[in-house]
């Protein structure tokens, strides 16, 4: 399992359980507006926003957020003008990032996006630097225990996924862009315990951290997830499964 994967599969799980719930909730809602927004309130005319629905409803945000979300979205209800922005740079060790923004201030976000790269060794790119070395693809993570692998492998394969990968306890399943939500529906017919389900940014290639560079490379994702107007960081570091869930 790559390591941005594995991070993304730890802090989702930790966030649905601890004091930091009410953030995560925040960047699910602005997701689901911001789908609303580019793509209409039907979600199934809108794959992005039906994605966003089914993240939010699997970590328990509770309907009428979401229906207001989805309302702001399409101007049918007040709220603040969200724009989308990626921002490219690089962490410790030359990690490449791909940071995904929405906010209603840009100039706040990269004042807190280049602050926090600071504080860990890292720095914001220029426009298309790193994102080369990015896929986007469909990732479903599912409980290895839940379901066989061969299975899997064969629903999967047969909904139009393109790769799995299998670690101790996860199976990660990679999925063509337009192929996704196939993948899932058929992965959810089995019964398998989905643990994440995302439209994501694969790395082609990655970059090996240890030691004082790891523990960077983890407050600095850490410290970006944390920011408000951050809504997912895609990295290409590869760090033992026990540091990333030792820090997580």
């Amino acid at each position: 399992m790559s390591g941005h994967s594995k991070w993304s599969t730890i802090k989702h799980k930790k966030a649905a359980n601890d004091s930091k719930r009410g953030k995560l909730f925040s960047k699910l809602v602005k997701e689901i507006t911001a789908a609303a927004r580019l793509g209409g309130g039907d979600a199934d005319m809108n794959p992005r926003l039906r994605t966003a629905i089914a993240t939010a409803k699997s970590s328990n945000v509770p309907s009428d957020n979401i229906e207001k979300a989805i309302l702001r979205g399409t101007g049918e209800l007040e709220g603040a003008t969200l724009e989308e922005v990626v921002y490219e740079g690089y962490g410790p060790g030359g990690v490449a990032l791909m940071i995904e923004v929405i906010t209603d201030n840009r100039n706040r976000a990269i004042a807190a996006i280049r602050h926090a790269l600071g504080k860990f060794d890292g720095r914001i790119g220029e426009r298309g630097c790193v994102a080369w070395g990015f896929d986007k693809c469909g990732l479903i993570v599912v409980d290895a225990e839940s379901i066989d692998e061969e299975e899997l492998f064969l629903v999967a394969a047969d909904a139009g996924a393109e790769d799995l990968n299998t670690s101790d306890s996860t199976i990660e399943v990679i999925t063509p862009f337009e192929q996704f939500d196939k993948v899932v529906t058929a992965i959810e017919a089995t019964e398998a315990d989905i643990q994440l389900a995302e439209i994501s940014m694969i790395p082609k290639n990655s970059v090996k951290l240890e030691g004082k560079e790891a523990e960077r490379m983890i407050r600095l994702m850490a410290t970006l997830d944390d920011l408000d107007d951050v809504q997912k960081v895609y990295a290409n570091f590869d760090i033992p499964d026990d540091i990333l869930e030792a820090a997580a």
